[in-house]
């Protein structure tokens, strides 16, 4: 069996070969990357696979059994890419296909949805056996702005009181592992989120806990958001997302109490306390 995964040298994908090591073995793993030469610290085969050149796509499947598509990173190009990747893994024939989508991406207000959701449909018309990951929010996304809160005494956002359920990038990882190790998932979709929601003032406050500081949570319009984050050399459609992003979350697009994620992975979700303690 060979289980390929592409993106495998983004900072999911590199912990999703990890832990499919540990699970099958480094021989059972393909990581489908740009730059195989670069990947030489994964510990696996690696094969040149770029989303945006279909001409090739197949014939690095080849052997393939089981494929993760790791959905790309740039917002308006996905679709049409995953939809060559989808249309590789038909001609290799590849037996199973696990994506990573979005939390709730049927109903979700996130601009992010649109994408998912347009490759979800083409996964489930093309004929191959599929599992949907419907991945909520990292706590990365906002553990990475931990330091910026600290140097400038305020933790910022537009999420407002919004609840979210995150999770760990690990914590994903083990579970498309655990997927993709057991053909009982076939067919399914799974919204996977962490087992307890926090809201940004909530993180602020751990923050505070654990620095000993004042770090308070500033509510911020969208606009505003977004042009602080422009000014930090943020591009500005990035920037503009996040502020989005964030009141989606206010709307309540990033919660979920499901506890689907730690139910497949066999063990409570990271904490958010856990993740502030371990970026500090």
């Amino acid at each position: 069996m060979k289980i390929g995964v592409t993106g495998a040298t983004g900072q999911l994908g590199r912990l999703v070969v990890q832990q499919l090591k540990e699970n099958v073995g480094k021989d059972h793993v393909v990581a489908l990357v740009r730059s195989p030469e670069k990947s030489k610290e994964l510990g696996v085969e690696a094969r040149s696979f770029d989303y945006d050149k279909p001409e090739g796509l197949a014939e690095q499947l080849a052997g393939i059994d089981r494929l993760l598509l790791i959905s790309a990173n740039e917002i308006g190009q996905r679709a049409r890419q995953h939809k060559n990747v989808i249309d590789a893994a038909k001609k290799a024939k590849v037996n199973w296909l696990v994506y990573t989508s979005l939390l709730h991406a049927d109903t979700s207000t996130l601009n992010l949805a649109g994408e998912h959701l347009e490759t979800e449909k083409l996964i489930k018309t093309s004929g191959l056996d599929f599992t949907i990951l419907r991945n909520g929010w990292y706590t990365e996304n906002y553990t990475g702005s931990v330091g910026g809160a600290l140097a400038s005494g305020a933790f910022i956002g537009s999420a407002d009181s919004g609840k979210i359920s995150s999770a760990a990038r690990l914590d994903f990882a083990e579970a498309a592992a655990t997927v993709l190790n057991d053909v009982t998932y076939k067919g399914k979709v799974l919204e996977l989120a962490g087992d307890h929601s926090y809201t940004l003032s909530d993180m602020a406050a751990e923050i505070s806990k654990q620095t000993g500081r004042d770090i308070p949570y500033k509510n911020l319009p969208e606009a505003e958001y977004a042009k602080i984050l422009e000014s930090f050399d943020i591009p500005v459609v990035f920037a503009q997302g996040i502020a989005s992003w964030d009141v989606g979350a206010s709307k309540g697009d990033l919660f979920d109490d499901s506890q689907q994620l730690s139910k497949l992975i066999g063990r409570p979700t990271t904490s958010m306390a856990a993740s502030v303690k371990s970026v500090l």
